[in-house]
């Protein structure tokens, strides 16, 4: 059974969310990486996975340093705890090319993330970012790309 994080838990892990976004942003993989547990499994756009935060830190830091990345906005729709130790967060997110001012709406996302309570702090345990391809759904596509611009 799942239930609605109460205020406490539902600010950090908002905060905790906006933080990977954040990094990501800074391009800082070490902060970016410092956001997950030890033992982290996190699920690329491409495909791609990254098993620990060691592997997620320097993955990122060779992307980061062979890429000019493209630049996050985000939010999160749902939060459901289903254990004291553990929530799972459904987000968006659009990403805003280098050089540009809008939202390319060919690699918007849908983000699933799910987070433990360790002896001290919430980490992050599964990280999934997924393209939002809506098949066949122009609508839905359209959709989400005017959500995350009010984000801008």
């Amino acid at each position: 059974m799942t239930s609605t994080p109460g205020p406490e838990v539902k600010e950090r892990l908002t905060a905790i969310y906006h933080a990977l976004l954040d990094a990501w942003n800074r391009r800082s993989a070490a902060d970016y990486a410092a956001l997950f547990d030890p033992q982290a499994l996190v699920v690329g756009f491409d495909g791609s996975v990254m098993d620990g935060s060691a592997a997620v830190r320097d993955e990122l830091g060779r992307i980061f340093a062979d890429h000019e990345t493209a630049r996050y906005v985000g939010k999160i729709r749902s939060m459901r705890q289903f254990s004291p130790d553990g929530v799972l967060i459904h987000a968006v997110c659009g990403m805003i090319p280098p050089g540009m001012q809008d939202i390319n709406p060919a690699v918007n996302a849908v983000q699933t993330l799910v987070a433990i309570r360790g002896a001290d702090e919430w980490r992050i345990l599964l990280f999934q970012n997924t393209p939002a391809q809506f098949h066949g759904r122009p609508e839905l596509s359209a959709a989400l790309t005017e959500e995350l611009r009010q984000l801008l």
